[in-house]
């Protein structure tokens, strides 16, 4: 079995201040594989004073040498991509075939990003007779989630490190040995002692040590509206920076010109994208009221074809959830949605059939959501989704934004003219139109409680930067 019984602080592997261990465990089968430490309060307070110190040489480093750091981070990050594929497919349950690809990609097409806007980017600008001066905002305490790991965690430590930032790291407590990955990444690559730290652990300890530490500056979270919340309160009392990117409700609006079996079918594989575990799922499908019969058909048939098994089988296009509370709650949320009258298309409660063992969900189709029901409102994160018809698009602007999230939305139509005016008026942070590929270079971010702040490309660089205005120099 594997153990992760060290933390990386100050560019050394340490013994945790605790003892206790925790088991993680497999989503695919329900038994343990690997052991990791939990981390303490005084774990952070090693690893925070230890990115205080380093911040005082590494915050005046040229920007040169940030791109060679990362150039070299991009190499290492390249050979190693088959062993980040495979823990990633173990911790989660995330079928190969997308963390072999889609997230691998996704974490060198953002380390490539990032050393692109490097080299261009202006530390510095004048503004009449003011100098103004964009500065490394300190250090930084980094909560990323379970559902992207090594994603997130690129997506924060990348900017940190191309603008100084030093920062200490507390990955998801069910996710830990991708982390330990990248530490022994950046450990190879050379970062300087003390700049990135890793401690291991659980929310109440390690997250409330990070939020309430006076030695961190700026707290970037990605996680659960809820979480987010604590978060922001607990980091109030030392008038941290908080940067959250939160939960999602997103509408995928499909427009009566769209090639419907292309859409619909694209519209299905993004909601169960990650076994229904994406943020920014389009997880309302909003659909003409005359083409609901034709996407019901259409979306069940879709559905129906996933190929459900071990994550670690190439052919295996939907996984588990990522454990037994996850499970659970999805399976009340399906329960609830029939009990408030919403009609089953397809899936339902229990495992898929042939299925014994592992924390798979049916994929599941609902039509007949009403706003007042339970699945109209909160956040599943498994593989259910909700079909919705609008009269017009009006209707279809309203219910988009009939929710308390704004982290993204979905467009498909070939009217241009259509899609914009409705990209426009979606109270989303991101509008993907005809399902793009990811682009690295566009800022992503919530509205109203999906979060504040943008990550990605050169608004990625912004959170982590404070101004300096010098008046009269210029």
């Amino acid at each position: 079995m594997k153990t992760a019984s060290l933390f990386y602080i100050d560019g050394k592997w340490v013994e945790p201040a605790s003892a206790e261990m925790s088991d993680l465990i497999d989503p695919a089968t329900e038994t343990p594989y690997a052991r990791a430490a939990m981390g303490s309060a005084e774990d952070v307070d090693r690893a925070a004073k230890a990115a205080r110190r380093a911040f005082a040489s590494y915050s005046k480093s040229s920007v040169e040498e940030r791109i060679a750091l990362l150039e070299r981070i991009a190499v290492i990050f390249e050979r190693r991509q088959r062993e980040f594929a495979e823990t990633v497919t173990q911790e989660v349950g995330m079928p190969i075939s997308i963390s072999g690809t889609a997230l691998i990609d996704w974490c060198k097409a953002h380390t490539a990003a990032t050393i692109e806007i490097l080299r261009k980017f202006e530390f510095a600008e004048k503004l009449g007779t003011t100098t103004v001066y964009k500065e490394p905002i300190g250090v930084v305490g980094m909560i990323t989630p379970w559902n992207w790991p090594i994603g997130q965690i690129f997506t924060k430590i990348l900017p940190a490190l191309a603008t100084g930032c030093t920062m200490v790291l507390k990955p998801s407590q069910l996710t830990p040995l991708d982390a330990v990955l990248v530490a022994e990444v950046l450990d190879e690559a050379g970062v300087p002692a003390g700049v990135f730290n890793l401690v291991n652990g659980e929310g109440h300890t390690v997250g409330d040590a990070i939020s309430t530490h006076p030695e961190i500056d700026m707290v970037s979270f990605t996680g659960s509206t809820r979480a987010g919340i604590q978060i922001g309160k607990a980091s109030a009392d030392t008038i941290k920076r908080v940067v959250t990117e939160l939960g999602g409700k997103s509408a995928n609006i499909i427009l009566d010109d769209a090639d419907f079996p292309t859409a619909i079918e694209s519209a299905v594989a993004g909601c169960f994208f990650i076994n229904g575990q994406a943020c920014d799922a389009g997880t309302r499908l909003l659909v003409p009221r005359g083409r609901v019969e034709e996407t019901l058909k259409l979306a069940a048939a879709a559905a129906e074809r996933n190929v459900i098994g071990s994550p670690a089988d190439p052919k295996t296009t939907l996984g588990p959830v990522i454990n037994k509370n996850q499970f659970e709650r999805v399976q009340h949320l399906i329960l609830t949605a029939l009990d408030e009258g919403a009609s089953l298309v397809t899936g339902g409660l229990g495992r898929p059939d042939g299925l014994k063992a592992g924390y798979y969900v049916k994929p599941t189709i609902f039509a007949n959501v009403e706003p007042s029901m339970t699945v109209y409102r909160e956040e599943i994160f498994g593989p259910v989704l909700s079909v919705i018809a609008y009269d017009d698009l009006d209707d279809a602007i309203r219910i988009a934004n009939d929710t308390v999230y704004g982290l993204a939305a979905h467009i498909t139509g070939k009217d241009m003219d259509v899609v914009q005016r409705l990209a426009r008026e979606v109270r989303a942070g991101s509008v993907f139109v005809n399902s793009p590929d990811l682009d690295p270079m566009a800022p992503f971010g919530g509205y109203r409680q999906s979060g504040n702040g943008r990550e990605n490309g050169e608004y990625g660089f912004h959170d982590f930067l404070e101004v300096k205005a010098v008046v009269g120099h210029g």
